[in-house]
């Protein structure tokens, strides 16, 4: 099949560093390469000219295999390297489609492709543009009101369908939101560990219901689409988003992609499930230094293996929708730089609309298609061409749909690519009930239990002291570590707001951190809290329990860069130097360490008689307390049971997933009962001089 797109679409490609030196790290400073592949001149063809003139027609047959042979091969590789599915339609549902098709207009038909955030758009505009889809981004709430009920939520989504209705009978609105681990934007709500814990967790069951429990509490709202699960097998620890990844095991992402799709749609069509997105399609795990928005290195064969896996789990399930990803491919076998995802005609409609008979729809991200060459963030013929069917255009949807309206006049856009677009987006909508058959309530956002046992069954104990753990119930601690009392540091990125940051624990009101479960569990009197370690003698207590912590992050914010690597201490000397003040003074220190990813650590753990790594809780503190107290009715202790889902570093530079010789490998860690473990104290590898190597 041959490129629709424009040629530059295949080559495009962007230098990692700018001219300073320092690397790029978010959307707005990427910039088109002029660099393009120097053509390999084509091997000469030795022919006697009587051969040539006696056998003319052979010749020119030849010529033209030739010529088709360099031409067609490199697409063979790239399609060949994904298995071959087969679409299985409802003709009751295509009938439904045609027909809704059919009373379209174009004007209505571009309406239905774009998708305004919710903050920049109003009922009265949702039915003068017959817009077909809207979003809320991180920290978008209705009315601005970060403490807005699900009443509230609900009424305001209610009134975008009643208008889009209005607009196009029998055609409802969907309404996208980033409900990642929870339905993290609405205040109240559960927030479940993220993605990398519950990789920890290996339990598709767990994370089923999780789904289960998510698209309740989505419904509850009003709103009907999610965009998660996040696919991503991540290839270096430094990325900012490694902790929505499941794991570095493509099997794992796999197996748990599919059971959180699973969970999330259940019961769609009856008002209780809602639409799952597969994203960020594909290889935004793979980048090149950990860079988000960059550059994935990778064969045909790995890219279809090792990044497609979550993909191919993600359609068993039965997946509706797909996000492409801000990054960009290099195909390593073919030396051929291929351009950002978004303009990518052969992964979008070749391989995913074509080859795994994705029959669903395919959303850009957040202004994704104003990083394509010759685009800007309203003006995209090429990204819709290449297959992106739902523009998300959050602010400058008028004129997208003005300079969309226009392309698809002037023959830039063919209308059949409208109608497609159109056609799938249809079959989704049809495919959802709309009305929500969960109630409105706060109640209807919480699933507390579940959540306190996906934080028990994602702990990973990566030292301990046998016979230190579980902590007996009448025993006295000192809590130090001003994270033991944080929500923010507890639940991470994507919590109410985009980056987590800009919050406090009273915009948590359903959460417990560990100090309160911990005082819960122990009582008040038994458990002190001294946030620098400083004011308190860890002699008199039985014993120490240190919370260290990454600051929250998400997306490019999150990138460790070039200049920097993955010790903890560097970038929190405050961590080490609170260690420093309460280890070998007289009780026992137990660690737990809160992060995103797995970091290099060993001047820590050298400092602690036990550390956990906890990862990003989310709000229900409690399921650590149960881990590190014993049972208050003598039943049995849980222990640990979480492994690793990514290797564990052993020295600051060992960014890779890959990684040969970490200090855990992939699948890691403790139970708590081992009666013999190796105590024996880490190297402490200096700080890399200058950098680490590139």
């Amino acid at each position: 099949m041959t490129e629709t797109a424009p040629e530059w679409n295949r080559f495009h490609c962007r230098s990692e560093f700018r001219t300073d030196g320092r690397p790029m790290s978010n959307a707005a400073e990427f910039r088109p390469s002029r660099r393009r592949p120097v053509p390999r001149a084509p091997k000469r063809l030795h022919l006697q000219p009587s051969a040539a003139m006696t056998h003319r027609p052979l010749f020119l047959a030849s010529l033209i295999a030739f010529t088709l042979q360099g031409a067609w091969a490199e697409p063979d590789a790239i399609v060949a390297a994904w298995p071959a599915r087969t679409a299985t339609r409802d003709a009751a549902l295509e009938a439904r489609v045609e027909a809704a098709l059919k009373t379209l207009t174009l004007r209505q038909k571009i309406g239905q492709i774009t998708q305004p955030e919710i903050r920049t758009i109003t009922p009265d505009e949702v039915r003068e543009f017959a817009i077909g889809t809207v979003l809320n981004g991180g920290g978008g709430w209705p009315g601005e009101d970060r403490g807005a009920t699900p009443a509230q939520w609900r009424a305001l989504s209610e009134n975008f369908q009643a208008a889009a209705l209005q607009a196009t009978p029998g055609v409802p609105l969907l309404w996208g939101t980033d409900a990642v681990h929870g339905h993290n934007n609405v205040r109240g709500a559960t927030l479940f560990p993220h993605h990398i814990a519950l990789g920890a967790t290996r339990n598709a069951d767990l994370v089923r219901d999780i789904g289960r429990a998510t698209a309740r509490a989505v419904r509850a709202s009003g709103l009907h689409w999610t965009f998660a699960p996040t696919l991503a097998v991540v290839q270096d620890l430094r990325w900012g988003r490694t902790y929505e990844s499941f794991s570095a095991d493509p099997a794992l992402v796999r197996k748990l992609g599919q059971a959180e799709v699973e969970g999330l749609q259940e019961g769609m069509r009856e008002g209780r499930g809602v639409l799952a997105t597969a994203k960020h399609y594909v290889a935004d795990g793979g980048t090149r230094r950990g860079i988000d928005q960059g550059v994935s290195h990778a064969t045909p064969t790995e890219l279809a293996q090792v990044h497609g896996a979550g993909y191919l789990g993600a359609l068993d399930a039965g997946v509706l929708t797909v996000m492409a990803s801000f990054s960009s491919w290099t195909d390593t076998a073919g030396y051929t730089e291929h351009g950002k995802m978004h303009g990518n005609t052969r992964l979008l409609t070749e391989v995913l609309k074509q080859r795994l008979a994705f029959d669903g729809l395919i959303v850009s991200d957040w202004d994704g298609i104003g990083q394509l060459p010759g685009c800007s963030v309203d003006d995209c013929p090429a990204a819709i061409n290449a297959g992106i069917d739902i523009v998300m255009v959050p602010y400058h949807w008028k004129p997208f749909i003005a300079n969309t309206l226009k392309a698809v006049q002037d023959g830039r856009i063919p209308i059949s690519r409208i109608d497609d677009a159109v056609r799938r987006i249809l079959r989704v909508k049809f495919s959802v009930g709309m009305q929500s058959a969960v109630p409105a309530t706060i109640e209807a956002l919480q699933a507390p239990a579940l959540a306190r046992r996906a934080v028990r069954e994602s702990l990973v104990l990566l030292k301990h002291r046998p016979g230190l753990l579980p902590l007996k119930g009448t025993a006295r601690v000192l809590v130090v570590g001003a994270a033991a009392d944080s929500l923010p540091h507890q639940v991470g990125g994507w919590s109410l707001t985009w980056q987590g940051r800009d919050t406090t624990n009273a915009d948590f009101p359903q959460g417990t951190t560990l100090l309160a479960a911990l005082r819960q569990r122990l009582g008040a009197a038994q458990v002190v809290h001294d946030p620098d370690g400083s004011h308190s003698d860890p002699a008199r207590f039985d014993a120490v329990v240190a919370v260290l912590a990454e600051t929250p992050y998400a997306e490019g914010e999150g990138d460790i860069r070039v200049t920097d690597n993955l010790r903890h201490s560097k970038r929190y000397p405050e961590d080490l130097a609170l260690l420093q003040r309460v280890a070998g003074r007289g009780a026992p220190v137990i660690t737990l360490l809160y992060s995103g990813r797995p970091l290099y650590v060993n001047d820590l753990a050298n400092r602690s008689d036990a550390f956990i790594a906890a990862w990003q809780p989310g709000s229900e503190g409690a399921g650590l307390a149960d881990v590190l107290v014993a049972p208050a009715d003598g039943g049995a202790w849980p222990g640990f049971t979480g492994r690793l889902p990514f290797p564990w570093p052993a020295g600051p530079c060992q960014f890779s997933s890959r990684e040969a010789r970490p200090w855990w490998p992939l699948g890691g860690g403790l139970s708590g009962r081992e009666t013999r473990v190796n105590t024996a104290r880490l190297p402490e590898q200096a700080e890399p001089q200058p950098l680490c190597p590139l």
